[in-house]
């Protein structure tokens, strides 16, 4: 069967139904799996391949440069080609790429197949979103894409258990090759049960040079910071930044000249849209800053097992999906001002908490458990919050492309973290095997990412109007969340847009 945009659709009760919503929670969450597993594993990666950090930090940021430079033309290709097909084709790429990041024989080769995930990332994630929103009937929408969401964010949540459990068990190379019999029921089941859709409307080209010259920018600003904080010299740092910038620029140039742009520069005629946009990436910053140090600093400065250290965390992810629904109906109802004041400072004193972890750590419930439970809390209050009122922000027609964004600034956010945290705090080369260093790193750390976290409060507070979210009479319907329960580690939830998409409530 093949489908239009305008298609009458299948009932979510469906058997077709069901194959549809468990292909596309399948697809994506192998995607959201990877991007909390692979953490846990950094430590023992560096151990086994004798990688230096620097190898480290491009082994997370060779999958967020591609997966964040790419990810808002991975939509487009599917409404334009067929969702499935692309969706598919995303599959089947990732699931190939995580084969050579398991039988990578040293860091350059693995870094090399992490980008290469990115790419097959791009298609699949926004395309798991597009084939709910067009395959199920208008009625069964919004439940669908909030089943998807909240199954989604169940994957999220078990990724550092699974993760720590693979790593000390048959070893961090099953993190990737346990994409592959994954990957091979999603795409069996795509082939048989999920019907072909388009938007017969789409035309026009892709502005392929905008993804590659936004991919330059990024890559060459991140090489910067990474070279920066190992032997530096002049050639390393200086030039990669210059080329950076002036792939920044011309970036924006082509945005504001090309007929499709993969970045209308017009959503950011919005203030509260901007002003959104400026808090997600220092939210983002914060929170990839500590996820990605935090498992250092537990296997190496505290002894933890990969094990343990997956599931330290997992108070922050359950929290998340429990409490970010209500907190988001909570924020309908007095206004984002206060969620996004009150969680990012909750946040921060979870951050300021962890400082008294190290090598004298002996009890988690005492050490550990008081402070991932506030950092919990904390993202609990401010998640949902965020993208609604990044939602609020567009009218309803730019829905999609709002949250294309909002969820590529947190990318973002997360992949220059990576990449300027170390330079930051002092932490180079093989310093990473050092209990002592990273312990010390580690503190300084926590203090950075909790400014951060205290600065984006302070920018809610001036700049989030507190009736933001509520609507005058007689004005053109805002966007509203239609995914509720979220596990935003990595990022926000990308939100459905386009023709086929309600205004709720």
């Amino acid at each position: 069967m093949d489908q239009d945009q305008g298609g009458a659709g299948v009932p979510l009760a469906s058997r077709t139904g069901r194959w549809v919503l468990a292909c596309s929670v399948l697809g994506s969450g192998m995607a959201l799996l990877d991007g909390t597993i692979v953490n846990i594993a950094l430590p023992r990666i560096g151990e086994d391949l004798g990688a230096p950090l620097s190898a480290l930090q491009w082994t997370v940021n060779g999958y967020m440069l591609t997966l964040a430079g790419l990810i808002l033309l991975g939509g487009g290709l599917g409404d334009r080609y067929g969702r499935r097909r692309v969706f598919v084709i995303g599959v089947v790429w990732f699931a190939l790429a995580s084969a050579l990041c398991g039988i990578a024989p040293d860091d350059g080769v693995l870094i090399a197949a992490r980008a290469l995930q990115g790419v097959g990332g791009a298609l699949l994630t926004p395309g798991s979103l597009a084939l709910v929103q067009s395959t199920f009937r208008e009625d069964d929408r919004a439940k669908a894409v909030g089943a998807w969401s909240g199954l989604g964010g169940v994957a999220g949540a078990v990724g550092p258990f699974l993760g720590g459990w693979l790593v000390d068990g048959p070893g961090w190379r099953w993190i990737f090759l346990v994409n592959l019999p994954i990957a091979a029921v999603v795409v069996a089941i795509a082939v048989r049960h999920v019907p072909e859709s388009r938007d017969r409307n789409a035309s026009g080209s892709f502005d392929v040079r905008g993804a590659a010259l936004a991919a330059l920018c990024l890559a060459g600003v991140t090489y910067a910071l990474i070279a920066a904080s190992g032997h530096p010299s002049w050639t390393s740092v200086v030039v990669p930044a210059l080329a950076g910038v002036a792939c920044g620029v011309a970036f924006l140039r082509t945005e504001r000249t090309v007929k499709n742009p993969m970045l209308p520069l017009s959503v950011f005629s919005s203030r509260l849209f901007t002003s959104m946009n400026v808090v997600t990436l220092c939210l983002y910053a914060a929170i990839g800053g500590v996820f990605f140090i935090l498992p250092v600093q537990l296997q190496i400065a505290a002894g933890y097992s990969a094990l343990h250290a997956g599931l330290a965390t997992l108070p922050v992810t359950v929290l998340m999906l429990l409490l970010s629904a209500p907190a988001g109906g909570l924020a309908q109802r007095i206004g984002p001002r206060l969620p996004l004041t009150v969680g990012p400072l909750v946040t921060a004193a979870g951050l300021l908490l962890l400082i008294r972890l190290g090598p004298g750590s002996s009890s988690y419930v005492l050490d550990v458990l008081p402070a991932v439970v506030v950092q919990g809390l904390g993202m609990s209050m401010f998640v949902a919050p965020l993208t609604a009122t990044v939602l609020a922000s567009v009218d309803v027609d730019h829905a999609g492309i709002a949250s294309g964004v909002n969820n590529a600034a947190a990318r973002v956010a997360q992949l220059l973290v990576v990449a300027a945290l170390p330079l930051a705090v002092g932490l180079s080369n093989q310093a990473y095997r050092s209990p002592h260093r990273v312990n010390d790193a580690f503190g300084k750390a926590m203090l950075i990412c909790a400014g951060l976290c205290g600065l984006s409060a302070l920018l809610a507070f001036t700049l989030v109007p507190r009736q933001a979210l509520r609507e005058e009479p007689g004005a053109k319907p805002a966007a509203r969340p239609e995914c509720r329960s979220n596990c935003g580690l990595n990022a926000p939830p990308l939100e459905p847009g386009g023709p086929g998409r309600r205004a709720a409530g």
